[in-house]
């Protein structure tokens, strides 16, 4: 293996960051030359979470020459909002099209959720969100199957207990499906089971549970409320969620700082090999036609991105010149990209046409008789505590689903959203009340209109490894990778693009320091400034890998307040 950063002089970081692609500024261009490109000592490819917290932890280990390039024209990557329908006085809402929740907070003698510190510090608005308020309905309307609820916490606790035998012992993972099976659930054919199984895993991970790796699933629930507390937090700060990203960034960023580069594409990433060159470097090309310099990046770019990028090389958002090594590809195809769409209606709420959902559940829960996933999970933001008077009545879909609405028309989403709505609050009449028609309505499309993200964020398939999703996390040579995905035990979480942005670009600030940033293990025994990754693939994740170099800090076993 080789150490890249034994000059430190010589050595430039580029940081990418998995949620955004970014425009890099150059040197100008003159008539018929090649760019000159600018060089800085760090490169910071994403203003999103992870690229935020990366450049935050490279300052406070006192390297200020980072740029930052962002594809969209603001901070936050996809903590991002929108504005939605009308208040009283005429101004929109802001409501969160991406992440909208702090999930696990923590307890008040143990350790903390770092967004929930963040959140706290710099005021953002959030709501306790109870999960077990809710009521269910069915094609006629409402109908009681709130004990299937029950009976699914009690194969949970069965299912979570497998699971961690599974990781404890040593042995092959599965899918989840089959632990809640061996536990009792099954709800195949049921659509009431199924919209309950659906809100209790889908609607939190973005696939099925037999499309979920058990040991690893049970483990992220576990590290973040287990290990924090099992409370969720709903964002509803009108100045939106990136509020607090926003906040930490101008510690470091002064107010039109140079070192930001807003609204910027990047479109080819060249990078050599420096165990036959010297000065390793990796250039970054833009759709301007500039370009920017250095011998290290931090790459945020979602998993989304990553796949597009080696899969479609005619049409892809950005391409690695040379490709990226074969046990990196594969890591990054042998995860998976989920998508989490809300779709949101504003109703006009009068004496005349008064609010037909329930004034105090947080959600309603619809079983189609034939689909399962179809628009299943409503959340009323009347209810106490979050967005009272705003009429706003929000639908989530995910995956399969939400691929499917995103090639359908938006006129053609409401009126099937209509008429589930007839089907769950008016079964008696023929259609949708034409008095009750939403007066705003609108859902992003994160798979086919977000070429920065192309989804939502993460999952871990069935039967992935640890050490298949370390090579995700390693670096190739200057090229470094960081981002929810890339958190073994956060992935899909804030808490895991934080968390994974701070650790690299402290392995960054130290490998600029002439130190070894990297953490040594996998194939070779990597050491300095390389990270740990795997040429010889394991067929089960081994206790012996619970290690830091594989990004496992802490036991998943681990219970506030009591410890592992």
């Amino acid at each position: 293996m080789y150490s890249p950063c034994a000059s430190p002089k010589l050595l430039l970081y580029l940081v990418v960051t998995f949620g955004s692609l970014l425009h890099v500024n150059a040197v100008g261009q003159q008539q018929g030359q090649q760019p000159q490109c600018q060089e800085s000592q760090v490169i910071v490819l994403g203003a999103g979470t992870a690229g935020i917290s990366a450049a935050a932890e490279l300052a406070n280990n006192g390297v200020d020459d980072v740029v930052i390039l962002e594809y969209n024209e603001d901070i936050g990557g996809r903590v991002r909002h929108h504005e939605f329908g009308k208040k009283a006085d005429g101004t929109p809402y802001t409501i969160e099209l991406g992440a909208n929740w702090i999930q696990g907070l923590g307890t008040r003698e143990g350790p903390e959720n770092p967004i929930w510190k963040m959140v706290r510090r710099h005021n953002v608005t959030s709501q306790y969100s109870n999960y077990t308020s809710f009521l269910t309905y069915d094609e006629t309307g409402f109908n009681d199957y709130y004990h299937l609820y029950d009976e699914l916490q009690d194969a949970y606790a069965t299912a979570e207990q497998d699971a961690g035998y599974l990781l404890s012992e040593d042995l092959l993972d599965e899918d989840a499906g089959s632990t809640f099976a061996i536990a009792g659930w099954t709800p195949r054919g049921d659509p009431k089971k199924q919209v309950m199984e659906y809100f209790e895993w889908d609607w939190e991970y973005c696939y099925t549970p037999q499309q979920s790796s058990s040991i690893q699933t049970f483990a992220n629930y576990n590290l973040s409320f287990y290990q924090w507390s099992e409370d969720n937090n709903f964002v509803t700060d009108q100045r939106g969620f990136n509020t607090f990203i926003k906040d930490e960034a101008s510690s470091f960023l002064k107010p039109t700082d140079p070192r930001l580069h807003l609204n910027t594409t990047v479109t080819q990433i060249s990078h050599n090999d420096p165990s036959s060159n010297p000065n390793p470097h990796v250039t970054v090309h833009t759709a301007d036609g500039k370009c920017h310099k250095a011998p290290h990046v931090i790459c945020t770019f979602s998993v989304g991105v990553l796949q597009a990028s080696q899969s479609t090389p005619n049409a892809a958002p950005v391409t690695f010149d040379p490709p990226l090594p074969r046990w990196k590809q594969h890591a990054i195809h042998t995860f998976q990209m989920g998508i989490y769409t809300k779709i949101f209606l504003q109703f006009n709420i009068t004496e005349s046409t008064p609010q037909f959902w329930d004034k105090e559940a947080e959600y309603a829960l619809y079983a189609d008789p034939n689909t399962r996933g179809y628009y299943p999970i409503w959340q009323s933001l009347t209810a106490p505590g979050f967005l009272p008077d705003s009429g706003i009545f929000f639908a989530t879909v995910t995956g399969t689903e939400s691929k499917r609405i995103e090639s359908m028309s938006d006129a053609a989403v409401l009126d099937e959203i209509l008429e589930v709505l007839r089907r769950m609050y008016f079964p008696e009449r023929p259609a949708f009340p034409e008095e009750y028609k939403p007066v705003d309505f609108m859902f992003p499309r994160w798979a086919s209109d977000t070429p920065w993200a192309f989804g939502s964020y993460s999952n871990w398939p069935p039967g992935v490894t640890l050490q298949q999703h370390q090579n995700l996390r390693a670096n190739v040579g200057g090229l470094w990778f960081a981002g929810e995905a890339t958190s073994a035990q956060y992935y899909g979480y804030l808490q895991g693009a934080w968390i994974e942005g701070r650790d690299v670009g402290k392995s960054v600030a130290e490998c600029v320091r002439g130190g070894g940033g990297g953490q040594g293990g996998g194939s070779g025994d990597s050491n300095g400034c390389q990270e740990a990754r795997y040429l010889r693939i394991e067929g089960h994740t081994n206790q012996t890998e619970l290690t830091p170099a594989n990004g496992w800090d802490v036991s998943s076993f681990l219970v506030a307040g009591q410890g592992p």
